[in-house]
């Protein structure tokens, strides 16, 4: 008996092999954001940058320039056929699985902003404002410098990163409308996403 019983359960720890797709694929929900292709618009006080925030998941044959808009359709023909650029999330939270819109440094401290108050989670910091880069009579072009721009970029990458890995913060109303919207609404009823699950009879 016992002899049996001690077969039964090694047999219950074999395991299905592992093959190398299973082992090196893509997690299967899986959520990353590109901050990409900064871009500074306006003249004096009222000059800002903005950059494209991009959804991505698994690898889909989007050319490095291409964004989707909010619809998920192209705004640019293909340059390059061989050319891939990831672009989705399969995160079965989100309604739509390929989205890329323009938001400015104010955006991510709205985004912030709505989160501490809101939700239960530890929210990280931004990269800071620099105000010495936005003092008058600078030699330079302050926080509109190219070299600022892109450690503006990396920050905002990380931050928005760690946003939209949280499970709890994937819930939040607000962090779907700026990924996913292309304009925000600031004057937005906050509240929980639920994840609509189909089943089959």
């Amino acid at each position: 008996m016992a002899e049996a019983l001690g077969v039964a359960d090694t047999r219950r720890l074999h395991s299905k092999p592992q093959d190398l797709n299973d082992a090196y694929g893509p997690p299967s929900n899986f959520l990353e954001i590109d901050i990409f292709n900064p871009q500074t618009v306006g003249v004096g006080r009222s000059k800002y940058t903005t950059y494209e925030v991009r959804m991505r998941g698994s690898l889909m044959p989007y050319p490095a320039n291409c964004c989707l808009d909010v619809k998920g359709n192209h705004s640019q023909e293909f340059s390059d056929p061989g050319e891939t650029k990831s672009a989705s999330t399969n995160l079965p939270i989100f309604k739509m699985k390929d989205s890329c819109v323009r938001r400015r440094y104010s955006d991510f401290e709205w985004l912030k902003s709505e989160l501490e108050r809101d939700s239960k989670i530890v929210v990280p910091p931004l990269p800071g404002k620099a105000l010495k880069r936005q003092l008058p009579f600078r030699m330079d072009e302050g926080i509109f410098e190219e070299s600022f721009i892109e450690e503006r970029r990396v920050g905002l990458e990380q931050f928005i990163n760690k946003i939209a890995g949280h499970p709890l913060a994937q819930n939040e109303r607000c962090l779907h409308m700026f990924l996913q919207e292309e304009s925000i609404d600031r004057n937005y009823v906050p509240g929980k996403i639920l994840c609509k699950w189909t089943t089959k009879d």
